[in-house]
Order: structure tokens, then sequence, then C-alpha cells
């Protein structure tokens, strides 16, 4: 086992929260399913910004370049109102793109809502970190999350990151052997 702490970062986007209007609950969320699923030591680098893309854009380098977030959970902004702009802001720091994550979890909601083809979540590659763009609604977070985490360890290793170590009675993620 690994003893080296993994940071972790969890990216509220939305105005209203950031302000205090209303609680985190999204963000929340993420840390709950996170505790969840990983046996790994790890830290949670939490941030509520505004729906701004010159902050979601520093936010996320700020993460992933300073705070060492070999992963990085964004909830809120990916949706098709005009404030709707995290895709937009990860695809503009990350070097590549991941579509399947966003397909996969569209997929997945579309189970439970017909307005989850309204939803352009993504993920992308910055240097040796992962960031998954996620929906703001608690529900639609986790399962979310449990469609793509499998393929999330695995991501990391690929990428150069740290192995993420996982609960395997409440997650089953794909490493090949």
């Amino acid at each position: 086992m690994n003893n080296k702490i993994i940071n972790i970062g969890i990216l509220t986007v939305s105005d209203r929260a950031s302000q205090g209007i209303y609680e985190d609950i999204s963000g929340k969320e993420i840390l709950k399913v996170l505790d969840e699923y990983l046996t790994s030591k790890w830290n949670a680098v939490t941030a509520i910004i505004p729906d701004s893309y010159e902050d979601i854009k520093f936010k996320l380098m700020q993460m992933t370049d300073k705070e060492d977030c070999c992963l990085v959970f964004t909830t809120g902004g990916t949706g098709p109102a005009a404030r709707d702009i995290t895709p937009e802001a990860t695809e503009v720091v990350c070097g590549r793109m991941l579509p399947g994550f966003g397909e996969l979890m569209r997929y997945e909601s579309l189970k439970y809502v017909p307005t989850a083809i309204l939803s352009r979540q993504t993920a992308g590659i910055r240097n040796q970190s992962l960031i998954v763009n996620l929906p703001g609604k608690p529900k639609s977070i986790r399962e979310c999350m449990q469609a793509v985490f499998p393929a999330i360890p695995y991501c990391i290793d690929l990428i150069g990151g740290p192995y993420l170590e996982c609960n395997t009675d409440n997650i089953s993620v794909f490493r090949p052997k």
C-alpha cells in the first residue's frame, strides 16, 4: 500500500453556491462517493467558484499544477445555459480530451432522464492529471461516477499519476493484468 497522500480536486462551479445563497451539496456528494470508492490515503482539495471562464481555467490549472491533484472532478456548469461554460474551460486547459467519459455519463443518465442529452460534460488530461466534468445534481453525480470510475485508476496509471487503491466491495475498477 502506498503511504503517499494523494490529492484529489473537487471544484464546484456555481454562481449561487459561491455566493453562499445555497449549500454546496454537489461537492459533498463527490466527497462521499470518493470515501466509499478509495482505500488509498487521499486529501480533498476543494473550491467553490462562480460560473466564470477565467476562474474555472485558473482553478483547474492551480489544482493540477500547483496543488498536485492527479484527479480533479468538477461539478456544475455543464448544461446548455449561457453561463454553463465548464466544458469549454476544461478543454482549453487540457492537452488531450477523453470524450468517452462524457459519452458514457450521458448514456448512463439517459436511463433516468430524457434531458441527459442536454449535458455537455467531458474529461481531459492536463500533464499527469485527469479532469472529469460531472453534472450538478447529487443523484446524477453518483450515477455518473459509478459509470466512469472503473476506468479512472487505470487512466491515472497510464498518464503517470499515483496508484489509486479502491474498495472492491463498493466499486470494481479495471486494470489489465
